[in-house]
């Protein structure tokens, strides 16, 4: 953790305030006990916390708000017509943080706090520069204020992660773990489905970071879910976790490599280099599987004019299919195709692929079942597949529907049909 901590609050008005920010702001630390100091600038090395007001009017050159694209995505509690407000901005009131390491969380903690009542008092919007959203008093309220209720928060509360596709592949890094001291976390080439699953992993090292945790072993940290103090945090993972996970994640651990966009702060990216596999995404996988636990089965199915019938309609489907990838997928969308893989003893076995490239009737992708009779193969690999194998497809889109599997609700039914018999 840093000896200095700096953050910045920001009160976005539609568009101006009716009185002056800084002000109200005076008015407000007057009301606390236990007031930040308001200081003209901020000093080299703070102590206990202090706070340092501006205001700028030339919102559009000098803090210009985000656009509407990036509301989309990052704006909370917002209503369309607010948004559209808050790009004709007038004025920004500016509010620097600062404190030691020994004030983290009461100076964090007291920052929010002034941050929700200045937006509301002068009417304006909150924006945090560290994790680059928007919020109404009422969601920050919500979302920073209301879910802090252990010592230290649940530190996903209080940042965010961005993922975005880095040439065939997703990169994910955190936002905001400059307001504990920390660095922020960087994961590397996964795939669209492990979003989430990417997602729980670095939020689970970043709490165990603010909340104390010493890397012994330079380069490597055992990440033990168990361990996690804040309760909230733990249980709901603990009680997620399937009945072979081992709720321990053997990590690597090594400086990550700044991009546009990334956060003005120390970087560490994950790595997975303490589990056995092929490439990095079958590191990944074994990772994951063990951390989180796993569940996959085998089944065996004739197949039946039905469920040929099926397949044939998503055969049809994958030249449109192949045009729309090659066009670009939004963020967080995703297809997987189920096609089959030789057995040593000559069968087949059946599983799917996530698509990471698709030229022609070549489709390269990532392994997303582990192989049940093919030892050669572990989930997470990356295989290379032709379009004229494809069985069938899934797309999922970034809001959670899905498309295709038509042929996975046959072999359930079938399933079902044969286990009543």
């Amino acid at each position: 953790m840093d000896q200095s901590i700096r953050f910045r609050y920001a009160i976005y008005y539609l568009p101006s305030p009716p009185a002056d920010p800084l002000v109200a702001l005076q008015e407000l630390l007057s009301k606390e006990k236990r007031p930040p100091a308001l200081v003209n600038e901020l000093p080299d090395k703070p102590g206990k916390p202090v706070i340092y007001g501006r205001s700028v009017t030339e919102v559009q050159t000098k803090y210009a708000p985000p656009d509407m694209r990036s509301l989309q995505y990052f704006g909370r509690g917002l209503t369309r017509d607010q948004a559209e407000e808050l790009q004709k901005s007038r004025q920004v009131f500016i509010m620097e943080c600062a404190h030691d390491k020994e004030h983290t969380w009461e100076g964090l903690r007291m920052a929010n706090q002034i941050a929700e009542a200045m937006a509301r008092e002068t009417g304006g919007l909150v924006w945090d520069e560290m994790t680059h959203e928007v919020f109404t008093p009422v969601a920050w309220n919500n979302m920073r204020i209301q879910t802090w209720t252990q010592d230290i928060p649940d530190v996903s509360d209080q940042t965010t992660i961005h993922a975005y596709r880095s040439d065939e592949y997703v990169r994910a890094i955190t936002l905001g773990m400059a307001k504990f001291g920390l660095p922020d976390v960087v994961a590397e080439d996964f795939s669209w489905s492990l979003n989430r699953t990417i997602g729980h992993l670095i939020n689970l090292f970043c709490q165990s970071m603010a909340e104390g945790a010493v890397i012994e072993r330079p380069g490597e940290y055992d990440l033990d879910i168990r361990r996690i103090q804040n309760s909230e945090v733990r249980e709901a993972q603990i009680t997620s976790l399937k009945t072979n996970a081992t709720a321990v994640a053997l990590l690597s651990l090594k400086k990550g490599k700044w991009e546009q966009g990334d956060p003005e702060n120390r970087l560490i990216e994950l790595g997975f280099d303490r589990y056995p596999g092929r490439d990095v995404h079958a590191k990944q996988a074994e990772m994951l599987s063990s951390l989180f636990g796993f569940e996959d089965d085998v089944t065996r199915v004739t197949h039946s004019e039905e469920l040929l019938a099926a397949s044939r309609r998503a055969k049809a489907r994958l030249p449109a299919l192949r045009e729309e990838f090659v066009e670009g997928l939004d963020p967080g969308e995703f297809i997987q195709v189920k096609t089959p893989f030789k057995t040593p003893d000559g069968g087949q076995e059946w599983m799917w692929v996530e698509i990471t490239t698709w030229e022609g009737e070549k489709i390269k992708g990532v392994l997303k079942n582990e192989p049940f009779n093919i030892p050669s193969l572990h989930g997470g690999q990356i295989v290379n597949v032709k379009q004229q194998d494809v069985f069938d497809y899934i797309r999922r889109y970034p809001d959670g529907r899905q498309e295709g599997n038509e042929t996975g609700a046959i072999i359930q039914k079938m399933q079902q049909a044969s286990g009543g018999q």
